[in-house]
């Protein structure tokens, strides 16, 4: 066991194995040790990989930026040669995929060692990880609450320090929801920045993205700039940064024009210690020397509202037909929300599908017209701390009900996944009940590096590593 290891983040162990302080081997064998540990009480880790990454290491890991670091795949999308990808589905229970998707890939070159899979709801629908076929995953800070969700499992590992970083995919906030929940930093790179293949051209059409959730913003640069850009083939890309992310997370931003709004474009409520978290957000970052001012994105909120779960029925019902070659599985197979989602999909049009896909694309002009105006919009990252176990129910078949419920919830996050554009969630604020608030931040299209020059200086302003759950 590695002394003070959950107080490391994964550049710091990897600057350990590096001059010979441990070995990769002593520190997969804390992580197991953490993960064995902790996991029952918070169901986070699903499926360990211990044999396989004690293979890797023993076979010999290549010299990169988180050479001997521990890391988690989410158990959705993403291929583990030999290790189960089940969507969180009994429809894919049996799912073992023999090839690996390229993020896999560049994360083994790094450095990286894969010690296991971490939970997910059923197919990322839900923004909590309560999923049938697993049961939920707690929030380490409470564990009678969820650590949001669909990347729920790699957030509450991390946070209860089983492991620096984890990875975790987002269509709707699903990087950016959990990190708000567990008190970690998550980024939502723009749209193609990390590759989808070999597995497909684009994620739930263009919607989704992948990257990690972690304790520092360094960490989070630095992977991303190991694992970022396309691989041939692919059908968009965004342009190339000008510097590395890691060297931008330590850069001076300069003086940014800074809109924040702790009111929600749909008119959902908002909690009042979120409110008070943006406000607080908004004054740090005047006292940083940005001119900050109170304002929001003209566009037409319903309209993109109903696109955004046009497009998420027709992919449910695609990812179903994978399974089923091309209808409904029998009953039992997937859940009751799940079913009825994909029920929508199966009954629509080709034109209605295409009709949603240009009525994101038109309001993303008008959202963008915003961001000529402003560098950053600061809002929320949720609509409330984080939900109760149990809140968001998956045997609910009103889809309608549970789509309203899913925008009360996420009115901020969704947006930057219809546009593109990167958003980050960044761990500014604790409720009066002693769970984490997230304060959201999005950035024009292209604009991760200016988004981590942000992180970086609020990070060193106000600093929160040292600010972690009981469980850690």
């Amino acid at each position: 066991m590695i002394e003070g290891y959950d107080k490391l983040d994964g550049l710091a162990i990897a600057e350990l194995v590096r001059k010979r302080e441990v070995t990769p081997l002593e520190v997969l064998e804390t992580a197991i040790e953490r993960i064995e540990t902790l996991n029952p009480g918070l169901n986070a880790v699903v499926a360990n990989l211990y044999d396989q990454a004690r293979q890797a290491i023993a076979d010999g890991l290549p010299e990169g930026p988180f050479t001997g670091v521990p890391y988690v795949f989410k158990e959705l999308v993403v291929s583990v040669d030999g290790a189960p990808t089940t969507f969180a589905s009994r429809l894919y229970a049996e799912n073992r995929p023999h090839t690996e998707s390229e993020l896999v890939k560049r994360c083994r070159r790094a450095g990286l060692v894969i010690a296991g899979k971490t939970n997910s709801s059923e197919f990322g629908l839900q923004p909590v990880t309560e999923p049938h076929l697993f049961g939920p995953t707690r929030n380490p800070w409470n564990r009678n609450y969820s650590p949001g969700g669909s990347s729920g499992g790699s957030a509450a590992a991390v946070a209860a320090g089983m492991l620096p970083m984890g990875h975790a995919t987002d269509g709707g906030g699903s990087i950016r929801i959990p990190a708000s929940c567990c008190g970690l930093f998550g980024m939502k790179p723009t749209r193609a920045r990390i590759t989808a293949g070999p597995e497909s051209g684009e994620g739930l059409a263009g919607l989704a993205s992948q990257h990690a959730v972690s304790w520092s913003v360094r960490d989070n640069a630095a992977l991303l700039d190991a694992t970022a850009g396309p691989m041939p083939g692919d059908p968009y890309y965004p342009p190339a940064p000008s510097q590395t992310y890691l060297a931008q997370a330590s850069r001076d931003p300069g003086r940014l024009r800074i809109a924040f709004s702790a009111a929600a474009p749909n008119g959902a409520a908002i909690h009042a210690d979120c409110v008070e978290a943006t406000q607080s957000a908004a004054r740090l970052c005047e006292e940083l020397g940005h001119s900050v001012e109170e304002a929001m994105p003209e566009f037409d909120v319903a309209a993109v509202e109903h696109a955004f779960s046009v497009a998420f029925q027709a992919n449910t019902m695609a990812n179903i037909a994978r399974a089923t070659g091309g209808g409904l599985p029998e009953d039992g197979m997937i859940e009751p929300l799940t079913r009825a989602i994909a029920e929508r999909g199966l009954a629509m049009g080709a034109p209605d599908y295409i009709r949603a896909l240009q009525t994101m694309q038109r309001e993303t002009r008008r959202i963008a017209q915003f961001f000529e105006r402003y560098d950053v919009w600061l809002t929320p990252t949720l609509a409330t701390p984080p939900p109760l176990i149990g809140t968001f129910d998956s045997d609910i078949t009103e889809v309608d009900l549970w789509m309203s419920r899913l925008m009360g919830f996420i009115p901020f996050t969704f947006l930057q996944n219809v546009t593109g554009q990167p958003g980050m969630s960044v761990p500014l604020a604790m409720s009066a009940s002693g769970l984490p608030i997230g304060c959201h931040f999005a950035g024009r299209y292209g604009e991760e590096g200016m988004l981590y020059a942000l992180a970086g200086q609020i990070e060193r302003a106000r600093p929160w590593a040292g600010r972690k759950p009981a469980a850690a």
